[in-house]
């Protein structure tokens, strides 16, 4: 559901910056702009995990960490959901916002998360091969379907609904964790 939610909103969010956030500029401009902020935004989804496991290690432990990561990405999701919405489209410091919650949030979460399914199998356990299969398949299942929904929502419905769908789907994988543990 995190890659779900990841790839999600990934696929709407250069289309949004051209199409919406940076409509008065010129066309060329508006996407150097987008994609310059993207790539960024890009770069700091790698980075953070450091952080985030640094964080786990020394204060939180990953359990909590993953929790804190899963609740602050369903925040940036859902306020880039209301940000899109109506007369909040202009608003650059609610969007950066956003971003920058998914950042931080998907920093604290994507290291816990594998250490969390690692640590459900004894060392020497033969399932755990199979458990890090699963895992993997349900990471490429939410990347593969995600860009389809969000964007067929963003499409027909406008891009609340893209992006609060990417929000549901980080929702859903924090309520069935923390269900879980």
């Amino acid at each position: 559901w995190e890659r779900f939610s990841y790839y999600g909103m990934r696929a709407l969010l250069v289309l949004y910056m051209t199409k919406v956030l940076f409509i008065d500029m010129a066309q060329s401009a508006a996407e150097v702009k987008s994609y310059a902020i993207y790539g960024s935004y890009t770069a700091m989804v790698y980075l953070f995990p450091v952080l985030g496991g640094m964080v786990a290690d020394k204060y939180l432990g990953f359990r909590k960490t993953i929790i804190w990561g899963g609740f602050l990405m369903v925040l940036g999701h859902f306020a880039l959901g209301f940000q899109a919405f109506g007369d909040l489209e202009g608003n650059m410091p609610m969007f950066f916002g956003a971003l920058g919650l998914i950042i931080v949030g998907n920093g604290f979460f994507k290291p816990n998360i594998s250490t969390f399914v690692g640590s459900l199998y004894k060392d020497g356990d033969p399932r755990k091969d199979s458990g890090f299969t699963i895992f993997y398949m349900g990471i490429n299942i939410g990347g593969w379907v995600a860009p389809l929904l969000c964007g067929f929502l963003a499409a027909k419905y406008g891009w609340h609904y893209g992006f609060g769908l990417a929000g549901i789907g980080m929702l859903t994988g924090l309520i069935v964790f923390w269900s879980g543990i």
